[in-house]
C-alpha cells in the first residue's frame, strides 16, 4: 500500500493533474483576495495572499518536478507555507463556525480546500530536497510574514474572528514554528543523514 501511494505520488499523469488542481486554486485564491489587495498598501501586497502564494510555491515544484527537476528553496517555501496556512485556514473557519454558529458554503469548501493543501505539502516531503539553507530562508520568509500580518494588520479579514486577533497571531506565530519544525524532521535531516 505504501508503495502504490508513493508510486501514485510519482505517476507523472498524476503530477500533471496535481499542477493543474493546484494552479486553478492558485488562481481562484488570489481572486479571492482582491477586494482586500485592492486597499492594501504597495509595500505589503506580496505578503497578504497567503494561501495562494503557498499554493503557488507548490504549483511551481511541482512544474519543475514533472520534469525531473529540483528547485529546494521553492520546496522548502511550499512545505512549510503549506503545512501553515492550510492548517490556518482549517481552524480559522472552523473557529467561525463555533462562534458564528453557522458556516457558509465557501467556508466548508475552504475547509476541504485547505486541509488538502497541508496533506499534500507533507506528503511529498519524501522527494523534496531542502536541506538547511533552504529551510533557513523558508523560516525568515514564513516569520517575517507573521510580522507584517499581525504587527502591520495585514492579516485576512475573517468577520467576527476580527475582534480576537491578537489571540489568532499568537496562535500563527506558533503554527510557523511548527510548520519549520516539521519541514526540518520530515525533510531536511533526512537529506543531511544521506550526506553523511
Amino acid at each position: 500500500m505504501i508503495v502504490n501511494i508513493k508510486q501514485l505520488l510519482q505517476d507523472r499523469t498524476f503530477l500533471i493533474l496535481l499542477f493543474i488542481v493546484n494552479l486553478a486554486g492558485t488562481i481562484y485564491g488570489y481572486i479571492w483576495y482582491e477586494s482586500q489587495l485592492s486597499v492594501t498598501p504597495t509595500k505589503f501586497l506580496l505578503f497578504v495572499p497567503d494561501s495562494p502564494t503557498a499554493s503557488l510555491f507548490f504549483t511551481v515544484f511541482l512544474a519543475f518536478y514533472i520534469f525531473g527537476r529540483h528547485v529546494p528553496y521553492i520546496e522548502s517555501l511550499a512545505m512549510v507555507t503549506l503545512f501553515k496556512y492550510g492548517t490556518w485556514a482549517v481552524v480559522m473557519n472552523v473557529l467561525l463556525w463555533l462562534i458564528d454558529g453557522t458556516l457558509s458554503w465557501q467556508g466548508y469548501m475552504l475547509i476541504a480546500s485547505h486541509g488538502a493543501m497541508a496533506i499534500q505539502g507533507l506528503l511529498y516531503a519524501p522527494f523534496y530536497r531542502i536541506k538547511m539553507r533552504h529551510l533557513v530562508i523558508a523560516s525568515i520568509w514564513t516569520l517575517h510574514n507573521d510580522v507584517i500580518d499581525y504587527v502591520f494588520e495585514m492579516m485576512p479579514h475573517y468577520g467576527s474572528l476580527n475582534m480576537y486577533m491578537d489571540q489568532i497571531g499568537y496562535f500563527t506565530f506558533w503554527l510557523s514554528i511548527t510548520a519549520i519544525g516539521l519541514t526540518y524532521f520530515l525533510s531536511v535531516r533526512k537529506n543531511t543523514s544521506l550526506n553523511y
